[in-house]
């Protein structure tokens, strides 16, 4: 190998490390034949300096954020601080005015939310939106629409029903009459039916009881060993930083610290917004 492709890769190989992008970019230089080959796996979602307006109002300010495959990232952040209108513009239901929305390396922002939905993005919204009068296995097989294959929305089913096994024993119950930890379970299991590629969780804890919020935090810990890519808006923090593998902090619609879970729970900032300390 010649001293200039050495110098390359580590060139490479430094500014990916300076610029931040290296905790979620896995470089691989193999030397083969005098060559250097870098494979970079980019972030599946890249969100890249948004600007977003709600009611006419600005909410999002150059917001940027990346969540890498099989990643499980949490954004924090006080109530208005502009976390939901985040997840909203991800889905296209809240206009983007500025910036970029990449996913899997194409742009999203100017599609729209069922053309998101089909290419593998899944928001559960902290309103849960079921059909009330519609059984449970209803509301569920509603989540399959853009599923073809009938073998593959069986085996849908029963992992969801593997996630919540209460819910195959009242799959015949509407879902008006079931609890609302229930019904929580009920709009994971709908999004988990589509096959996604990465699962969006809007507060899916907010109103349960503490036993329930302890079942929905463990079944997103339960997807995250599975794999599954999952963006995390929770008003639990401490809970959701322990699980995640990285975390945003977000304050009037500005990333205003970011790193792993770990390193968020021991800074200034958590102490200070969170914990009064």
């Amino acid at each position: 190998m010649n001293t200039p492709q050495l110098a390359a890769g580590i060139g490479i190989l430094a500014f990916r490390q300076l610029s931040g992008i290296a905790a979620f970019h896995k470089i691989v230089i193999r030397f083969y034949l005098g060559v250097v080959d870098i494979t970079m796996t980019e972030p599946i979602l890249d969100i890249r300096d948004i600007r977003v307006r709600y009611a006419g109002l600005p909410v999002i300010h150059g917001l940027s954020l990346t969540v890498g495959q099989g990643e499980t990232v949490c954004v924090v952040g006080s109530n208005g601080a502009g976390k939901s209108t985040l997840l909203r513009a991800i889905m296209a239901t809240q206009r983007t005015f500025e910036g970029e929305i990449l996913f899997k390396g194409k742009a999203i922002h100017g599609l729209k939310t069922e053309d998101i939905v089909r290419l593998g993005i899944i928001y559960v919204p902290e309103e849960k939106m079921l059909f009330g009068p519609l059984s449970v296995e209803e509301n569920l097989m509603l989540g399959a629409y853009v599923v073809q294959d009938k073998q593959r929305i069986q085996q849908n089913l029963d992992f969801v029903y593997s996630l919540f096994p209460r819910l195959e024993e009242r799959r015949r119950q509407a879902a008006s009459t079931l609890s609302g930890g229930e019904q929580q379970m009920v709009a994971i299991g709908r999004g988990l039916m589509s096959n996604p590629e990465m699962l969006m969780l809007d507060e899916p804890s907010l109103g349960l009881a503490p036993i329930l919020v302890d079942e929905v935090l463990d079944t997103v810990g339960r997807l995250k060993k599975e794999g599954m890519t999952i963006l995390l808006v929770e008003q639990n923090v401490r809970e959701a930083l322990v699980l995640a593998d990285r975390g945003y902090v977000i304050q009037t619609g500005k990333i205003v610290a970011q790193g792993s879970g770990k390193e968020l729970l021991d800074s200034d900032l958590f102490r200070s917004a969170f914990l009064g300390i």
